[in-house]
């Protein structure tokens, strides 16, 4: 059966140029939601005919979305097909297409950073500035064509491949396709969530617990090492033999907190986080308050 309602090529052109400025309206509240809507519009033009259907779809797209720019396409692909059962009376709900963002722009932002800054922009940049450091002009040209070249060829390969893949999705909407791999896109995006809050998420508590003077030998005694570069070995030798650098041993209310759990407050910090938002709690309060926290827990020595 044909359907009433289709992307053409050029509207998924339209919507994978637009996506190029993906980050151009970028915020901390809902991060990449303005330039992901701004990608949609040709789509949900296409798609909706009347006011409130447009409305309702951009509204559904101004939605918190947030990962690398350039894996952002193949979720757009999967999107657009989404949004077209949608218009041609698929039961695709709000809850599923935001799912199936949610669930994807964590795993593939873990991606992007390595492929794209750590591997791709570093190798062409080397090859460019060789070429440039002899004075040949093509080392900036090379460097601008196939760094656009491989950037735009990869956004717009995943976005159709996206855009195929969510066809089929779709086509198994009432065997349940849909909601398992809105549930496994989920449970996938939150398990690399929990990777690397040990990571990204850093708490220092700085108070006291308890200071020893330790025994002479358990330590370095830094004033009868040889000079120069003999006494720096011998630093070195005694440190890997397990001697203390300081003669008092200081422990921390963190060292204790690292020894029953690293990364604890970190955690407990990012659970508060998440809980906060589910109150519907605004992330600029969020971001504020942690700032304030953060400077009088520092002002009173606790952090």
């Amino acid at each position: 059966m044909e359907k009433a309602f289709k992307l053409s090529k050029k509207d998924r052109i339209s919507v994978w140029w637009r996506s190029t400025f993906i980050q151009g309206s970028w915020n901390y509240e809902r991060m990449q939601n303005g330039g992901w809507a701004f990608a949609m519009i040709p789509a949900i033009k296409r798609l909706y005919k009347s006011k409130e259907d447009r409305a309702e779809a951009l509204k559904r797209h101004l939605e918190f979305f947030n990962t690398h720019p350039y894996v952002a396409s193949p979720i757009l692909g999967v999107t657009l097909a989404l949004e077209e059962e949608r218009a041609n009376g698929a039961p695709v709900d709000d809850k599923a297409i935001q799912g199936v963002k949610v669930g994807m722009m964590g795993p593939l932002a873990g991606i992007g950073d390595p492929v794209f800054w750590f591997t791709v922009k570093p190798i062409l940049g080397a090859l460019a500035a060789s070429l440039a450091l002899t004075g040949n002009i093509l080392g900036p040209i090379i460097y601008f064509f196939a760094w656009n070249l491989i950037r735009m060829g990869f956004t717009w390969y995943t976005q159709e491949v996206g855009y195929k893949a969510g066809s089929k999705i779709t086509d198994d909407l009432s065997g349940g396709l849909l909601q398992n791999i809105t549930k496994g896109a989920s449970i996938l995006g939150m398990f690399i969530l929990g990777a690397l809050v040990n990571r990204w998420v850093s708490v220092k508590f700085t108070p006291v617990v308890s200071s020893v003077e330790l025994d002479e030998g358990a330590y370095i005694d830094w004033d009868k090492l040889p000079a120069g570069a003999e006494g720096i070995k011998t630093a070195l030798e005694q440190q890997a033999a397990g001697l203390s650098l300081d003669p008092i041993k200081v422990t921390t209310l963190q060292s204790n907190l690292d020894s029953l759990i690293p990364g604890l407050a970190g955690l407990l910090l990012t659970l508060l986080c998440m809980w906060l938002l589910r109150k519907k709690v605004s992330p600029i309060v969020m971001i504020l308050g942690l700032f304030v926290v953060g400077i009088v827990f520092h002002l009173i020595h606790l952090m």
